[in-house]
This record gives C-alpha cells, sequence and structure tokens, in this order.
C-alpha cells in the first residue's frame, strides 16, 4: 500500500516546490485534482521538478477534450515523467459539463468507456503499431498523418484510472480501466460492498483479471496535537457535508442508515446555511469517514481502516496543510513511509496475488 498527497492545481512554480517536499518527505507519489486550473499543467511542473514522485490526474475531466488531445497530453507527461504518470479521469457531474464546459453529458458510462478505448487506439497509432481507424458510437478518430504523431516513447503507455462512485460506473471501470479512483467520500462499507464487488464484476464480464486493477482512494484525516486533530476534523465535516449535499451520492450515507442524511444536507445548502450542512453530519456519522489520532497513530489507524481494500492511499489534507506550514509535510511524509513499512507485504485490493510485475514494482520503490 502505497502514500499519495492529494494536490489541486496551483501556480506551477508552487507545484514545483510542493514536488520536491512531497519527495523528500517520503511520499510515494502525487495525485492532482482538476478545479480551476489544470491538472495537466500541474503534473508537468511536478513531474520536471521530481525525480522518482509517481503522479497522477485523479481526475482531469474527460469530455471536454476530445480522446485525441488528452492522448497527445498524456503522452507527452509518461515521456517527460519516464513512466511515472497514470492518467486519471472522470466524468464530472452534468450541470458542470454543460452550463460550465458546453460539453456533451449523454450516456456518460457508455462514452467514457469508449473513451478510454479511444485513448489506447491513438497510443497504438502513437508507436506505429497500426493505423489510427477507431469508430465507435460517440468517437471517431481515423486522420494521423506522421507529422501530426509524437511517435513512440521509451517507456510503457501511460495507464489509464477511471473515477467511479455509483454501481453502474464502477462495473464500467472495471471492463475498461487500468485502476480506479475512489471518490473522497467513501468508508469501509461501502468500499467492501460496493466498490470491490462491482469492480470485480466488471472485469470478470469483460475477461480480464481483476488482479490487475489499482484501487486509489482519497482518505480524510485530521492528524496532530488535540487542536489540529480538532481544526481538521471540522474541515473533514465540512468536506462531507458538501460532497454529501449530492443526490448521487446519498447511497454511502443510506448504506450506514443514515437515508435522510442528503436531503437534510440539501436542505440547509438552500437556505444557505453552510454551517447548518456541516452539522448534519454529526460525530458518529463523520468517524466513518475520516481518520483520526496523532501523527505516531495514524499509520496504523491507516492501515487497519484499508487493508486489503486499497492499493494506493491519497492523503487529501497533506497538500492543503503543506500550502498552510510547509513544515507540516515531513510529518504527514513519516506517515506515508511508515504505512509501507507496516504493510510491506500486503496484497492488493482486489485479489490474493498481484501480477509478477507489479509484485516487483512494489519491491523496486519500497
Amino acid at each position: 500500500m502505497r502514500v499519495d498527497l492529494m494536490s489541486f492545481g496551483m501556480p506551477l512554480h508552487r507545484a514545483q516546490e510542493l514536488a520536491d517536499a512531497a519527495e523528500k518527505a517520503g511520499f510515494s507519489g502525487a495525485v492532482v485534482t482538476e478545479g480551476g486550473r489544470s491538472a495537466y499543467l500541474t503534473v508537468a511542473a511536478m513531474a520536471l521538478a521530481s525525480e522518482r514522485l509517481e503522479l497522477a490526474t485523479g481526475i482531469a475531466v474527460a469530455f471536454p477534450r476530445s480522446p485525441m488531445v488528452t492522448a497527445q497530453v498524456a503522452w507527452e507527461l509518461a515521456d517527460t515523467s519516464h513512466g511515472r504518470f497514470r492518467l486519471g479521469l472522470g466524468t464530472q457531474v452534468e450541470a458542470h459539463m454543460r452550463r460550465r464546459y458546453d460539453a456533451p453529458f449523454d450516456h456518460p458510462g457508455p462514452r467514457l468507456a469508449e473513451y478510454v478505448e479511444a485513448l489506447r487506439a491513438v497510443f497504438r497509432a502513437f508507436r506505429g503499431e497500426a493505423p489510427l481507424a477507431f469508430e465507435g458510437r460517440f468517437y471517431r478518430l481515423s486522420l494521423l498523418p506522421p507529422m501530426w504523431s509524437p511517435g513512440p516513447i521509451d517507456v510503457p503507455d501511460p495507464p489509464v484510472d477511471v473515477a467511479a462512485v455509483n454501481p453502474f460506473m464502477l462495473r464500467v471501470a472495471g471492463t475498461v480501466a487500468d485502476g480506479v479512483h475512489v471518490h473522497p467520500l467513501n468508508h469501509r462499507r461501502y468500499l467492501t460492498e460496493v466498490v470491490q464487488p462491482q469492480v470485480k464484476a466488471g472485469a470478470v464480464a469483460a475477461g480480464r483479471d481483476p488482479a490487475g486493477l489499482r484501487l486509489t482512494v482519497p482518505v480524510l484525516t485530521a492528524a496532530g496535537d488535540d487542536a489540529a486533530q480538532a481544526r481538521w476534523r471540522e474541515a473533514a465535516r465540512a468536506q462531507v457535508a458538501f460532497y454529501g449535499s449530492t443526490p448521487n451520492y446519498a447511497m454511502l450515507f443510506e448504506l450506514l442508515g443514515r437515508p435522510d442524511t442528503t436531503a437534510r444536507i440539501r436542505e440547509r445548502q438552500k437556505a444557505g446555511d453552510m454551517a447548518g450542512m456541516a452539522a448534519v453530519v454529526d460525530d458518529e456519522l463523520l468517524s466513518h469517514f475520516l481518520v483520526q489520532g496523532t501523527f505516531a497513530e495514524l499509520p496504523r489507524l491507516l492501515v487497519e481502516r484499508f487493508a486489503g481494500v486499497a492499493d494506493r492511499l491519497v492523503l487529501y489534507f497533506a497538500g492543503t496543510a503543506w500550502g498552510q506550514d510547509p513544515g507540516a509535510l515531513e510529518a504527514y511524509g513519516e506517515v506515508a513511509r511508515e504505512v509501507r513499512r507496516l504493510r510491506a507485504d500486503d496484497a492488493p485490493a482486489l485479489s490474493a496475488h498481484s501480477s509478477t510485475n507489479d509484485a516487483r514494482e512494489r519491491v523496486d520503490r519500497r
């Protein structure tokens, strides 16, 4: 089990500073999510400022960009990072697709599955293994003159991960992706009763080995002394309320026997009552989404919560903590190192054994 930090897009010189600090602190990687700034440019800056840090978009929004555009960017990032890049893609929600990006959103599951297949067709064409001739329901790509191709690179094609929440999209991810980005709003029951079985079902239905899929799980933490734990706990409470206001995520509360939670949060949201939204997330409910303890306690708590479930953990607040106090990252980095020590022989999330190559990769990078 590797431990990464979460980062949002930021000024590129800051991204390079964070990459350098994260690598020195002992993190396995950094996951960059897309918001007001491009995840791809942030990853590029981080790749140029680090030597070992594994980098991923988690996630970049797919539909506003054609598969060709995404393939070109991912290809360059794989090359620039010397194979340290994973392409994480997601759909975002319909309102953002239609009103912020003016992009299509019809049939998002099948569209994203086809998008991934189109990417792989482009990768094969870049390597000269096959002409570009992808004809799908949503995407048709058939023109790639030599002067417009970047040509082969000396590292493998970038793995393509898919973000998924509901059972249908989880099965889609299992069908076509190399890994799954779990939503930050998660708990162990959801991971074991929904995520793992649905991803496995998708893989098996497609004739794929579930052991080949990586499960990346963001985790909300409240770490440090009592005052720091209290501060991060309230930040996590607000984050759970924010995510919990989305109707599609209501099932996570339903699994915990709290079926009215999303409706109550949305009622407070419509009233403009941000404090009231957070208050819906009481301490008992929050405990399912939050791992809390001192920095010395945190590694064991993370292993107990996520052993057998996650291949990679992403510390959601670590990048934010660095932004507030650069010196704070060392404590989070020690958590990452200790989790690796505790789980040195851990099996991957979806199977008792990984492939020979994956096992060798984990040993080499410890």
